[in-house]
C-alpha cells in the first residue's frame, strides 16, 4: 500500500502561496490538496480555476482537486484541463455519482469519492468499484483549524474493510484535524493519504512536513513488518 502526506493549500499564506507550495515540494511531499468551495454545499468560497493552472505550471506535484459544490458535474472539465490528477466529489452533492465518476475517468483523470462525517460509508456500496479513493471527511467541511471527529476513526476502518473484502486497492484519504497526535490513529484504521492544513503550513514549514512523513514513513515500515 503506498503512503502519502498531501499538505492542503487551504492553510498555505496565499500571499506567498508559490513559495511555500515549492517548499513541501522540497520537503519530499508528492501530493497537494487543493480545496475548491462554492459558498453553496460549504459556507465558505476558496479558489477557482487560475489558482490550479497558474500553479501547475510551476510544479510537476500530484494534484489532489477536491471539489465542494453542488452538483459538481459542470466544474469537472475546466479543473481537468487546469492540470488536476485526481479529482475528488461528494457522494452527498451528485445527483448521479457513477455518471460524474465516469466522467472523471474520461478527462484522464483519477476519480475520488468524498463523504462528510455524518455520511455512513455504506452509501459506497455499489460505486466503491468505480472510485480511484474515497476521501472520509473527519471534520464538517468548510473551514480550515477544527478538531478531529473520533467517531470517524471507525469509518475508516470499516471502509478499508470493505475494500480489503472486494480485493480493491483503494486510496482512503483523511482531511481535518489531523496533527502528529491524531495521524496515528488514522493510520492505524487504514488511512493512505494523509491531508494536513495547518500542522503543515506552519511556522516552520519544512520541519512539519518531515515531522509528519516521519511518523508515516515509521508507520509504513512497521505495517510491512507485521504482513
Amino acid at each position: 500500500m503506498e503512503y502519502q502526506l498531501c499538505p492542503s493549500i487551504l492553510a498555505a499564506d496565499f500571499w506567498r502561496l508559490g513559495e511555500e507550495v515549492a517548499q513541501v515540494e522540497q520537503a519530499g511531499v508528492k501530493w497537494l490538496h487543493i480545496d475548491i468551495m462554492d459558498g453553496c454545499f460549504v459556507p465558505t468560497i476558496s479558489m477557482g480555476v487560475p489558482v490550479v493552472a497558474s500553479l501547475r505550471k510551476r510544479t510537476s506535484l500530484f494534484f489532489d482537486v477536491h471539489i465542494m459544490a453542488q452538483e459538481p458535474t459542470h466544474l469537472i472539465k475546466e479543473f481537468a484541463q487546469a492540470g488536476a490528477d485526481m479529482i475528488t466529489v461528494h457522494a452527498e452533492a451528485c445527483t448521479h455519482l457513477d455518471r460524474t465518476l465516469g466522467m472523471i475517468h474520461e478527462l484522464g483523470c483519477k476519480a475520488g469519492i468524498a463523504i462528510n462525517p455524518a455520511t455512513p460509508v455504506s452509501v459506497l456500496e455499489n460505486v466503491i468499484e468505480l472510485a480511484d479513493m474515497v476521501l472520509i471527511m473527519t471534520v464538517n467541511p468548510g473551514f480550515g483549524g477544527q478538531k478531529y471527529i473520533s467517531y470517524c476513526t471507525e469509518k475508516i476502518r470499516r471502509l478499508r474493510e470493505m475494500a480489503e473484502s472486494r480485493e480493491k486497492d483503494l486510496y482512503i484519504e483523511v482531511d481535518g484535524g489531523i496533527n502528529r497526535e491524531t495521524i496515528y490513529q488514522v493510520l492505524e484504521a487504514g488511512a493512505n493519504v494523509i491531508v494536513a492544513g495547518s500542522a503543515v503550513f506552519g511556522k516552520d514549514i519544512p520541519e512539519n512536513v518531515r515531522a509528519l512523513k516521519g511518523i508515516i514513513e515509521e508507520y509504513e515500515h512497521s505495517a510491512d513488518l507485521r504482513r
